[in-house]
């Protein structure tokens, strides 16, 4: 099958230098025939080059004037534009008919490269490979073109990931190993990239790699090459090798990467940083022989991915660190032993024991005053353990008596009837806390009431500061606000939550309350504000009339990265009568 010259979308991959190709192809890598142009909103630093002849010629159209809220085919909503270059638009979104947040690109019906992205969109969408961000609707309506994606919330760019240094030796293995084979298989799908960087790789909360961009956004900035298949061999050695070294493999610092000295080639990795995995250094260099560098102990270089698969299944297995483990805290001898047994510190230096580090027992009572006390003291426990076994004896003589002829007299009314224990209420539905008028996660709400605690509504990450990121509109946090149908008696809650950490608290509204949605209107504190482990659990002496009841988290625990912050809540339940 022919290879197609398209490359997948990238949501927010605005900046930054591709690698370049061999020397004899000079068709599309970066900075080889010139700079791409910009509309609207230029980003400094994107330089993707396209074919000189048609460059020169394709008109650049205005994306047309969209704002946050305009629908797309009356179910795509635009929340946020992440991105706005060349005549088209990125945005965040909301599938309101799957309630869950997805990307959209736009572009005008009428832009030179509107054709190509469909196509490219289509053919994407057809590989339906879970290792790439799968391409869920291309569409051409009202003088627009938009091609919908999915969006993982809970990934983290490879952008990110290098900003906080080098991969270890086992990660990089599984990233070039996991990007080669995705590779692959799309290329025998004829499909290809173009355009892979680390803005276009995520890793996901399960460790798992994904490629964002395969066959559209190459199409998008008209990105093509004449061996697409040594382009992303090529692109995937670059990867591996800023993973291994945190500097990226050419002379201009790139996606937050600072080059190579200039002037001094392309080195290996372990020529660069200390302490490389050598077999990850030599595979690198072999997917970037085609630059002119030079693989070590004569290997062949790796042209296309399918090669580079081969060369990472011939290496010797990198296994993943040990864990490790914290040591024992030392143990700590009591003050009750003796001698040189005494608690650590408790000797001195020159062998002397300190006053303190036995106490001194007691004197026993050996006088005749300490005699009499014991006797005194020996008589009144007898005579209280005679008077005892005397009142039982007669407790237990009356009720033989009593026995068979006399009726147990019936409760009165007055008599207070044992209470039933709380038990789980019917909830009917659950919405996302969202006091500013934007939602994190309005989609997963519902997975915090199914009944299973596998399933949960997470927050994004956010970074430097646990109170949502420290922004404006989540100045009052966010959580899940419960709708138990008809004014019920709460008794108690048990919530788990996505991981320990959180500062939560739970809230009622009045009785009267319809469909509150503010602060003001949960007006009832059920349990304080506190910084709660993994679940959150409480009951209640007088029981709270209410139909809403808020869950609400203000402060979210770390995440796995150092200063990103991110919680969520898994199952709540709501205890009563």
């Amino acid at each position: 099958m022919a290879e197609r010259s398209t490359a997948a979308v990238d949501v927010a991959d605005n900046g930054g230098n591709e690698p370049p190709t061999a020397q004899a192809e000079k068709a599309t890598a970066d900075g080889s025939t010139g700079p791409e142009r910009t509309a609207e909103l230029p980003v400094p630093g994107d330089q993707d080059t396209q074919d000189g002849a048609d460059e020169a010629e394709e008109p650049v159209l205005a994306v047309p004037e969209l704002h946050s809220g305009h629908k797309l085919a009356k179910r795509y909503r635009l929340e946020e534009c992440i991105t706005r270059l060349d005549g088209f638009s990125s945005w965040r979104a909301v599938d309101e008919k799957l309630r869950r947040a997805v990307g959209v690109h736009l572009l005008p019906a009428g832009h030179a490269r509107a054709r190509s992205v469909l196509a490219a969109a289509r053919s994407a969408a057809l590989l339906g490979d879970p290792r790439f961000v799968m391409v869920l609707d291309a569409v051409e309506e009202n003088d627009l073109v938009y091609v919908v994606h999915e969006w993982l919330p809970d990934a983290t760019e490879l952008t990110t990931l290098l900003a906080m240094g080098p991969l270890e030796p086992h990660e990089a293995y599984r990233l070039v190993d996991q990007l080669s084979q995705a590779m692959a298989a799309a290329h025998r799908e004829g499909l290809s990239h173009l355009k892979l960087t680390p803005g276009a790789v995520l890793r996901t909360s399960s460790g798992q790699y994904r490629i964002r961009g395969l066959a559209v956004n190459a199409a998008l900035r008209g990105i093509t090459a004449d061996h697409p298949q040594r382009t992303d061999t090529e692109a995937i050695g670059a990867l591996l090798y800023a993973a291994l070294t945190q500097r990226w493999p050419y002379e201009n610092d790139a996606h937050g990467l600072s080059g190579l000295p200039k002037g001094v080639g392309l080195l290996p990795p372990d020529q660069v940083r200390a302490g490389v995995h050598r077999g990850l250094s030599e595979l690198s260099m072999r997917a970037l022989v085609n630059n002119g560098a030079t693989a070590s102990r004569q290997e062949p270089p790796c042209t296309t991915p399918e090669e580079l698969v081969k060369a990472v299944a011939d290496m010797p297995r990198i296994k993943p660190p040990e864990p490790a483990f914290a040591a024992p805290p030392e143990y700590q001898r009591t003050t009750y032993q003796q001698g040189n047994y005494a608690r650590p510190g408790a000797i001195r230096p020159g062998g002397a024991v300190p006053a303190h580090a036995v106490p001194v027992p007691p004197p026993p009572l050996e006088s005749r005053a300490g005699k009499a006390l014991k006797w005194t003291v020996a008589a009144l426990l007898i005579a209280a353990l005679g008077l005892g076994s005397w009142q039982i004896s007669e407790e237990l003589l009356d009720r033989d008596k009593g026995s068979g002829s006399t009726p147990e007299a019936p409760p009165q009314d007055g008599d207070e009837k044992p209470k039933a224990p709380a038990e789980p209420l019917t909830v009917d539905h659950a919405t996302e806390f969202k006091p500013s008028g934007s939602g994190i996660q309005q989609h997963e709400a519902p997975l915090t009431i199914d009944g299973d605690p596998r399933t949960s509504w997470v927050t994004p990450e956010y970074r430097n500061y646990p109170n949502f990121g420290n922004y404006p509109n989540r100045r009052q946090g966010s959580g899940i606000i419960v709708d138990l149908g008809t004014v019920r008696e709460v008794s108690g809650v048990d919530i788990d939550l996505y991981r320990a950490g959180h500062k939560a608290e739970v809230l009622a509204a009045a009785e009267s309350a319809s469909d509150p949605g503010s602060l003001t209107d949960f007006d009832r504190r059920l349990t304080p504000e506190q910084t709660v482990g993994k679940q959150l659990k409480a009951s209640f002496d007088t029981p709270t009339r209410t139909r809403y009841v808020l869950v609400r988290i203000t402060e979210l625990p770390p995440a796995e990265l150092a200063n990103r912050y991110r919680g969520g809540i898994s199952e709540i339940r709501i205890l009563g009568h």
